[in-house]
């Protein structure tokens, strides 16, 4: 697969992520109340907020934001509520692309979404069109000269379902959504810092592209996560530079 690693794509989603931390608060914030909402306030009662939780520390997300924003979601303070709403479609080529949305305005978020894919090369596409090409799974991403014998070791003793290798060194642990948090601190414990720890919607068949479809699925891509009610976006794209 020479010029579509799998480190460098997660590397360069990575550091287009870093790119909008000014968009990360929103996120985070609309994750913690969703999460508050449907399993309660107490992140040690509840893992979705726990995980929420995490990431708002990952991107210095204060302590008493996380807090106000709890209570409003449980009630103890007025608040929006969101839903969430995932939508499936096509981008260059063919490729498989879920966008998952948090919103208080159904109607507008759909207009937006299915805008971003037209005006750019992709098309909207019906509920479960590409679903069935991810995983919903526990993600953990190495990077290349970690030890693959200790990460197995400590990972499918944690409860992982596999391990593998890439082809340009880093190692990849999958879990199941639930077994995910008790594999990442099997890991932190064992001294194992991934680049990566998330759950995820995981391409099962990746799609290569190059060239003008690689330049053009990313400018829709970028076009979707710009939008205000997108949580996530996730693809099946492998895109060489």
């Amino acid at each position: 697969m020479a010029g579509h690693s799998k480190w460098a794509n997660i590397q360069h989603r990575k550091g287009r992520q870093d790119e909008k931390r000014g968009k990360a608060w929103t996120r985070v914030i609309r994750e913690i109340m969703v999460a508050a909402r449907q399993g309660g306030g107490d992140p040690a009662a509840n893992p979705r907020l726990r995980l929420a939780v995490d990431k708002a520390k990952a991107v210095n997300l204060p302590a008493d934001t996380v807090k106000r924003n709890i209570d409003k979601a449980t009630g103890n303070l007025e608040g929006v509520n969101y839903e969430e709403i995932r939508y499936e479609g096509y981008g260059i080529a063919g490729a498989a692309i879920i966008v998952d949305c948090m919103t208080d305005n159904r109607v507008r978020t759909v207009a937006e979404v299915r805008h971003a894919f037209s005006k750019y090369g992709g098309n909207l596409g019906t509920e479960g069109s590409v679903a069935f090409q991810f995983k919903h799974c526990g993600q953990f991403v190495f990077a290349p000269g970690t030890s693959e014998d200790r990460v197995m070791e400590v990972a499918l003793e944690a409860g992982a379902e596999d391990v593998i290798s890439g082809d340009d060194g880093s190692i990849e642990v999958l879990t199941a959504p639930a077994d995910f948090e008790a594999v990442k601190n099997a890991l932190e414990a064992a001294g194992l810092k991934p680049e990566i720890a998330e759950v995820t919607m995981r391409a099962e068949n990746p799609v290569e592209l190059a060239g003008d479809d690689a330049a053009k699925m990313q400018k829709l891509l970028d076009v979707i996560e710009d939008l205000d009610d997108v949580q996530d976006v996730f693809h099946n794209a492998l895109m060489s530079e």
